[in-house]
């Protein structure tokens, strides 16, 4: 049986919620890696203040492009600006309550490579960590789900063009 476009939503209104108005939150981020000295890839992410491992995003702000705002973003929050996106590997969306607000964030995802002196980031005041993880070991850090499956994507797009 179907359910009805809106009832998955129905908890988020009870008197007990008092959920005022929904929320979209158009957002862009970058899957960011480089090569180890031995050919192996790595993965920039940096904790929050929650410790969970994700990747640099940001809001879309008017007038932008999804790629532009990945790409200010990513200077913003890593400092690093010397970098070559490779396209768009996806979407993600999820849900999350702010106070009396139902969010609804997409966030638009593409592939970066650092160039030039990899190791100058700097993380932004309100994060805990950032740095390079191998691979897997950054797989097995994000915190989202569906971040992870996109740097599947992301990997086996690297291999695939050599990049």
């Amino acid at each position: 049986m179907a359910v009805p476009k809106f009832d998955r939503f129905k908890k988020y209104f009870s008197k007990k919620n008092q959920i005022q108005e929904i929320v979209r939150e158009p957002t862009s981020g970058g899957i960011i890696f480089r090569r180890d000295k031995e050919g192996g890839v790595e993965i920039l992410l940096f904790q929050d203040v929650r410790d969970r491992w994700s990747i640099p995003k940001g809001h879309i702000e008017e007038g932008e492009t999804a790629e532009e705002t990945m790409v200010r973003e990513i200077e913003e929050e890593t400092a690093l600006s010397n970098i070559e996106v490779f396209g768009w590997l996806g979407k993600v969306s999820f849900r999350f309550r702010r106070v009396d607000r139902l969010v609804l964030m997409t966030t638009q995802i593409y592939l970066v490579r650092a160039l030039g002196d990899t190791d100058a980031f700097k993380k932004e005041e309100w994060m805990k960590d950032m740095k390079w993880f191998k691979f897997n070991d950054a797989l097995e850090a994000i915190e989202y789900d569906d971040i992870g499956k996109l740097m599947l994507l992301a990997m086996k797009r690297i291999r695939q063009e050599k990049l």
